[in-house]
């Protein structure tokens, strides 16, 4: 017999992760994420698809943005809010595999203080809905084998629709739980049309993204193939090991361990599919050679979710009563020291100093190291830029102003203008990365256009006057901002919708 769900030790703890993004977003006093900018602008060109991410989180955005404004703390909010149902799905998911109270809490304590939980849905972005989208599928896994009604597939192939509109990584859990079906006592469901029609449901669902592919000439599939060829940092199976160990938390490693052999123990697991499942992704990731260790956190809930259920009863079997209670007070001790080095929890300056004390590495990504890591970096200097472009526009000459345009290099570049820009009239920016590039250079003559650009002899291939201008003065972003300056250019040597097609940056 299945327990109760604590109901409200989950939202008690849910709350905490609600209370923690408040303090960060509203007090703490970080501006918006490149990504985050990007999402915004992306939110105003609804459709189908874009280049490097499906379109549900975009269209959730919009209605969130609709309903309570672009404000900082409300984009923070409603990834916050996602971790928050992550962290009630996975006491959801603990008392499916027959964990009480205690078991709950602590699975639910775990997705909690988990860094890199608490890193996606620390701002906002496709990953944080991913992890309600995992967890949601788990759970509903979990209801067919405890011998729920058959048509429970029918919500798990809209659930895993759903997550392919948000983030087609959603294939390896889709791959997992066709690789747990194989190998467990549960492949016998194959023979009936169930799993087969959850596929079929998904895939419909998924279908007008794919559409929108085929009609732009599969562009995310090149945007993947230039990351791993070009940008994204190489990751040997050890170190995506090692990552992992970081990223999870050692101690909630731990728990992960426990959790795997409560799915393959001797004796037998009802639920040893999702042991499967889990290992599947794993190895998936781990052989990639490219995998960002946050990858894999959409499942962390699955295992610690019976790490949690095997040590409540581990301490039943063994009558360690206060065994729960200790596993909990080390996992929220555990938390506290690395929550600062994934949430701005500190000021900039607070950050740099305890990270200092810590002596920690970084983990290594393919950006340039700053004084604040990448995640807290790229939150900097989009008002100093946008200042910088609009110092340099209310310069040009009333003829040359009627027609300039502003080009940017990066998507966190074109957005940053774009939303700090139409508070004060500048131009609307075109840019050359992902999304901007194919929404094309608008109605933009190119005649006159102020660039941000790295690279002063790039520009003279494009343009006979380049009239180099203002750097980004910016303490706090990342080096790469810095290095740019602001630019006019004059003549284009093509006309701009002719070069358009060779300033295409997919990455």
């Amino acid at each position: 017999m299945r327990s109760d769900v604590a109901w409200a030790l989950l939202l008690a703890i849910a709350a905490v992760r609600l209370l923690l993004q408040v303090f960060s977003a509203g007090l703490i006093g970080y501006g918006y994420s490149a990504d985050e900018l990007y999402f915004l602008d992306c939110a105003d060109h609804l459709a189908w698809g874009y280049v490097d991410h499906p379109p549900f989180s975009i269209a959730v955005l919009a209605s969130v943005r609709g309903a309570f404004g672009d404000w900082l703390l409300c984009l923070r909010l409603a990834a916050a809010f996602a971790g928050a149902t992550t962290i009630v799905l996975a006491g959801l998911i603990t008392r499916d595999l027959g964990g009480g109270r205690a078991a709950q809490g602590i699975a639910a304590l775990a997705m909690l203080v988990s860094p890199v939980v608490l890193f996606v849905t620390g701002y906002y972005s496709m990953n944080a809905i991913d992890m309600v989208i995992w967890s949601i599928a788990f759970h509903l896994m979990l209801r067919v084998l405890n011998g729920g009604d058959q048509r429970l597939w029918i919500a798990l192939g809209f659930t895993l629709g759903i997550g392919l509109l948000n983030k087609w990584s959603v294939l390896w859990l889709g791959g997992g739980l066709g690789v747990g079906l194989l190998l467990s006592p549960q492949r016998t469901w194959l023979r009936t049309p169930w799993p087969w029609l959850a596929g079929v449901i998904a895939v419909l669902i998924w279908a007008p993204n794919l559409v929108w592919q085929v009609r732009h000439d599969w562009p995310t599939l090149e945007f993947m193939r230039t990351g791993m060829r070009d940008v994204m940092a190489e990751k040997p199976p050890l170190t995506f090991v090692r990552e992992q160990f970081r990223a999870m938390h050692p101690i909630l490693a731990l728990l992960t361990v426990f959790g795997l052999f409560h799915y393959f123990r001797s004796d037998g697991s009802p639920h040893r599919l999702l042991g499967w499942t889990w290992v599947t992704v794993f190895i998936i990731l781990m052989t990639s050679g490219t995998a960002r260790p946050y990858y894999l956190a959409p499942a962390y809930a699955v295992t610690f979710a019976a790490g949690a259920v095997f040590i409540e009863r581990l301490a039943k079997r063994r009558r360690w009563s206060r065994l729960p209670q200790v596993a909990a007070g080390l996992i929220a001790l555990a938390g506290v020291v690395p929550a600062p080095l994934v949430v701005p929890l500190l000021s900039p300056e607070a950050f740099i100093a305890y990270e200092r004390k810590l002596g920690m590495s970084r983990v290594k990504t393919e950006f340039d190291e700053g004084e604040l890591p990448p995640q807290f970096g790229f939150q900097f200097g989009w008002a100093e830029l946008t200042e910088a472009v609009a110092r340099t526009y209310e310069e040009l000459p009333p003829e040359d102003k009627a027609r300039a345009g502003i080009l940017a290099e990066t998507f966190g570049e074109a957005g940053g203008l774009n939303f700090f820009g139409k508070r004060i009239g500048l131009p609307h920016a075109i840019g050359t990365h992902n999304n901007y590039w194919l929404w094309g250079p608008q109605d933009c003559s190119g005649d006159v256009m102020i660039v941000v650009s790295d690279s002063e002899e790039k520009l003279r291939g494009w343009f006979a006057s380049v009239e180099p201008g203002r750097k980004i003065a910016c303490q706090y972003c990342m080096p790469t901002l810095r290095a740019k300056s602001v630019y006019v250019c004059r003549s284009p040597r093509r006309p701009l919708r002719e070069l358009w097609p060779e300033l295409k940056n997919y990455s």
